[in-house]
């Protein structure tokens, strides 16, 4: 499948943004299609930390066993799925002023029983149109947060 890829800039430093993304327990509150995360590996972040994430688009549910295969502090997130779908995605931080701009890419494989490259294809605009929201709740979360912050000080 052709990569699908989303972007957003977010009002706040990369820092920030990353200390908020880095918590992959909590991409649950953010990302419509991720319903509960379970980590299998004794650790919850970093290089190597691996999960199960219950994955729903429609009335399509499974489970989702992803690696992360990437860690640069306040900078990249790659992962490996493992699962029934499998391939590889990717989030980019960069800074630009005072803000972020949050990329996000993956290259996915579907199995034959999900329609294998066509379904792939036929999911591309759902799945764009699903992580572009995603994208949108993350940016309404932390620019809150980072308002807040900012507000306190």
């Amino acid at each position: 499948m052709p990569g699908i890829a989303v972007e957003v800039v977010i009002n706040a430093p990369t820092e920030f943004v990353w200390d908020d993304v880095k918590d992959i327990a909590s991409h649950v509150t953010w990302m419509q299609d991720a319903a509960e995360i379970r980590f299998i590996s004794e650790q919850s972040s970093g290089l190597g930390t691996r999960f199960e994430c219950d994955t729903v688009v429609g009335p399509i549910k499974l489970t989702d066993i992803m690696e992360i295969t990437e860690w640069q502090t306040a900078a990249v997130m790659g992962v490996r799925h493992q699962g029934i779908v499998g391939g590889v995605g990717r989030f980019d931080l960069r800074t630009s002023g005072s803000t972020t701009i949050f990329s996000w890419v993956e290259t996915l494989t579907f199995p034959w029983y999900l329609g294998g490259p066509v379904g792939a294809v036929v999911s591309k605009p759902v799945l764009r149109a699903i992580w572009r929201g995603n994208l949108r709740r993350l940016k309404s979360r932390i620019e809150a947060k980072w308002l807040a912050q900012e507000q306190s000080d």
